[in-house]
């Protein structure tokens, strides 16, 4: 495996490698790798020439400062996973190397996906998350890019993303990747106390039952139901549980059969913020 941390040597290594008719695969990162990560890499594997994965840790995405400073580095493991999934190229610039001047964000307009839900609660992180996607989609220049859908809404705007800023790759979505107990597998689950991971699994629980629930029930019992589910569960914190159109990311008010739907949770276990959703049928 190669290891870049400039953009220009990635740049010209990258046009060979085109130049040969090699379709590149790209996997963006913030680092601290899990099986969920390893699964996009090895679907990128699967499907392109030449995979390539980014770490980087971007600051502008991070309404809160303690938690950029307190998010997980494990740079030295993360590279023995790339090894050992024969990850072909990682990027891990610095931040002055991705960010040239100041360190702010480009505002984007994604015809109202990013006032949903994260919207709502952490201010500029959509424009952040746009801002480094778009670079990286310009240095790396990829075929297809890989996310997970665990950031469902993250999915949605980069797509929409590609689509308004006419950038030449597709977008390809994978399943969420969960524990054997449920919880989706994330980077910050490495920070949960003990007993705050051991009650996490009951976000997932809760959603599959909302699940059942919405084939039978509107959307507004099954949002109360899973509200009151959280006030039982003093360990977690619900901060929101949205219905929403799977397209436009807006809660819904009546199902319609020629509609997707998705459930989306927030909760807080202590000071660790963690997000899932489930794909909603009515019948």
């Amino acid at each position: 495996m190669e290891i870049f941390t400039k953009k220009q040597p990635l740049k010209v290594t990258l046009s060979k490698l085109k130049a040969q008719n090699k379709t590149i695969g790209f996997v963006p990162t913030m680092g601290a790798l899990h099986k969920g990560h390893l699964s996009l890499i090895k679907k990128a594997s699967q499907k392109n020439d030449i995979v390539v994965t980014s770490i980087f840790v971007n600051p502008t995405q991070f309404d809160k400062k303690e938690d950029l400073i307190n998010y997980p580095k494990t740079l030295e493991n993360d590279i023995n996973l790339l090894k050992n999934i024969n990850c072909d190229i990682l990027f891990n610039p610095t931040v002055d190397e991705i960010y040239t001047d100041a360190i702010i964000s480009e505002k984007f307009d994604f015809d109202g996906l990013e006032h949903q839900m994260e919207g709502k609660f952490r201010e500029g992180h959509f424009n952040g998350v746009g801002t480094i996607v778009k670079m990286l989609f310009k240095i790396i220049e990829p075929d297809k890019a890989y996310f997970g859908e665990k950031d469902f809404q993250q999915l949605q705007i980069i797509k929409k993303l590609v689509k308004k800023q006419h950038l030449n790759v597709k977008i390809k979505g994978r399943p969420i990747f969960r524990e054997d107990d449920g919880l989706a597998m994330s980077s910050r689950n490495v920070r949960l106390t003990s007993e705050h991971r051991e009650a996490s699994p009951f976000i997932y629980k809760t959603l599959k039952k909302a699940q059942k629930k919405f084939r039978k029930e509107n959307a507004s019992n099954v949002i109360k139901w899973v509200e009151n589910q959280f006030k039982k569960q003093t360990l977690l914190e619900l901060e929101y549980f949205t219905i929403a159109d799977e397209k436009t990311l807006k809660a819904i008010e009546n199902k319609e059969s020629s509609k997707k739907y998705r459930a989306f949770i927030a909760v807080f276990a202590g000071k660790i913020r963690l997000i899932d959703n489930i794909s909603l049928k009515i019948s």
